[in-house]
């Protein structure tokens, strides 16, 4: 027992007398590493988001801070990493390349290009986290993004620095709204930024097809985290995207960004977060997760003129269960951005393309981002397709209709059959607001619906024909003289009576 006591007193007397501590702050120890997640032992001086190098020539990035380890994510192959690898701290946060030379191409999550096109010559590199502007640093949202599909332009303005979500169950023609925006940004000095999150990298090859055969690739880029990525690069891709906007936003340039989807990325922000074992909250999502879009989307905005007037206009994708938009990650989205764009499968299943919910969709920022000849041709449209859509169900009960209701119903059955639009064939302003016209103008409710489409057709083409001052005056002067209503009203009886014949 005596011999214990002198050991014990022993350690005790050489711990005591032990001064110099072990310095852990800048090198530490891989303790776990597995699922693109990895714990590392030591590092006291690491911050959040720091960017961190293991061996080799992996990084990570740093999510948790513990009291004597941090979690990390892996922006690489966890199979490269072993236990007992030394990590360093690099004092810095994960950036991305910025720059001119990124147009055109297809980068991943961090920058790095994977189209086999060559290297990328960066400009600049960007932070891929970043504060929101202030408030005092923008101005409200006045000018509009034209999409090019006329159910969106007339009823669901989108302004530039706009924040409007697309919604809807998957193939409803979600990621169809987004890629038929991003080609009516041809010729409009407007820079795309699509952001695939989780998509299938065939998915990817094939929408990089349609954009370059649509000319629109060359003010593009894309930025892939396909299916077969890690969790936290599928994470980091949508803040990268942003950063690589926010670049050309501060030189005073427009910018769209389409995230697709940010359903995909809540989900590996769940798988990233349980597996560094923070708390599940609702439906298994951590506590931080309305933060997680929030950041994100608050980066979007039209800048001040004192900051270069650019703006950063967001285009989020959301899938919903069976239509329910009450699930949590809608909810958080909805309550973030300007208004929602609602797809339906029971339009879609009928044949109404885009499958746009008039009654479910709003925009926030309103005809604020409208010109003044679509703003008055559209200004009733959403209330007569309401009417519309209640008739329609009292109709299904009663089979003796008055003439007041069967006059709805046909005028509501026109409206839908002009709002209906071929993908990848986005129309200008101009012949939105001529076939919108026309539809108001009741002039189609006595023409067959099987013959609208090419009676619109018609229409245009024999005023692009005969009076293109119509097109002149629209995009010069932004207005629907009563001149212009003429001529319109002319090139639709013509069209009509050649029909007749």
């Amino acid at each position: 027992m005596a011999d214990i006591d002198q050991i014990t007193n022993l350690i005790k007397k050489e711990i005591s007398s032990y001064n110099d501590k072990i310095e852990t702050s800048d090198v530490g120890t891989v303790i776990s590493v597995g699922d693109g997640v990895c714990t590392v032992y030591g590092l006291d001086k690491a911050m959040y988001g720091e960017l961190l190098q293991f061996e080799n020539n992996v990084y990570g990035m740093v999510l948790n801070l513990n009291e004597d380890s941090v979690g990390c994510v892996l922006l690489g192959k966890d199979t490269d990493i072993y236990e007992g690898d030394s990590v360093k701290l690099t004092g810095k946060v994960v950036s991305v390349p910025v720059g001119d030379k990124m147009m055109g191409r297809v980068v991943n999550a961090l920058g790095a290009p994977i189209d086999g096109l060559g290297e990328i010559e960066a400009d600049d590199y960007y932070p891929i986290e970043a504060n929101a502007p202030s408030i005092m640093d923008r101005q409200s949202v006045s000018e509009p993004l034209e999409t090019g599909i006329k159910a969106i332009d007339s009823m669901i303005p989108i302004g530039k620095g706009q924040r409007e979500l697309i919604i809807g169950d998957r193939q409803t023609g979600k990621t169809a709204i987004a890629i038929d925006t991003i080609i009516n940004q041809n010729g409009k000095d407007v820079i795309c930024i699509y952001c695939a999150i989780g998509q299938k990298n065939s998915t990817i090859a094939q929408i990089v097809a349609k954009l370059k055969d649509h000319g629109a690739m060359d003010h593009t880029v894309i930025v892939n985290a396909s299916a077969s990525e890690t969790a936290p690069m599928l994470y980091v891709a949508p803040y990268a995207a942003t950063a690589i906007g926010e670049y050309w936003e501060r030189r005073g340039k427009n910018v769209l960004i389409i995230y697709d989807d940010l359903s995909k990325h809540a989900v590996a922000y769940r798988a990233m977060s349980l597996l560094l074992k923070r708390s599940p909250g609702r439906e298994a999502y951590p506590g931080d997760i309305f933060y997680l879009h929030s950041r994100l989307l608050e980066r979007s905005c039209k800048l001040s003129d004192e900051k270069g007037g650019g703006s950063l206009t967001a285009l989020p994708i959301v899938e919903t269960q069976a239509g329910d938009i009450s699930a949590y990650i809608p909810t958080n989205v909805i309550s973030i951005t300007d208004g929602q764009i609602f797809l339906t499968t029971d339009y879609f299943n009928a044949g109404q393309r885009p499958a746009v919910d008039s009654g479910l969709s709003v925009s926030r920022v309103g005809s604020a981002a409208q010109i003044k000849a679509m703003k008055s041709v559209a200004s009733s449209l959403k209330i007569e397709l309401a009417n519309y859509n209640e008739m329609l169900d009292f109709s299904r009960f009663g089979s003796d209709l008055d003439a007041t209701t069967k006059n709805i119903l046909n005028h509501g059955a026109v409206l839908m059959e002009v709002l209906k639009q071929k993908q990848y064939s986005p129309l200008s302003m101009e012949d939105e607001v001529i076939d919108i016209y026309v539809a108001q103008s009741k002039k189609l409710d006595d023409v067959p619906l099987a013959q609208i489409q090419n009676v619109l057709q018609s229409v245009r083409s024999y005023l692009h024909s005969n009076h293109n001052e119509v097109y002149t005056s629209l995009k010069e002067t932004k207005l629907l003289k009563d001149e212009t209503k003429a001529l319109i009203d002319e090139a639709v009886e013509a069209i009509k009576a050649g029909l007749e014949r």
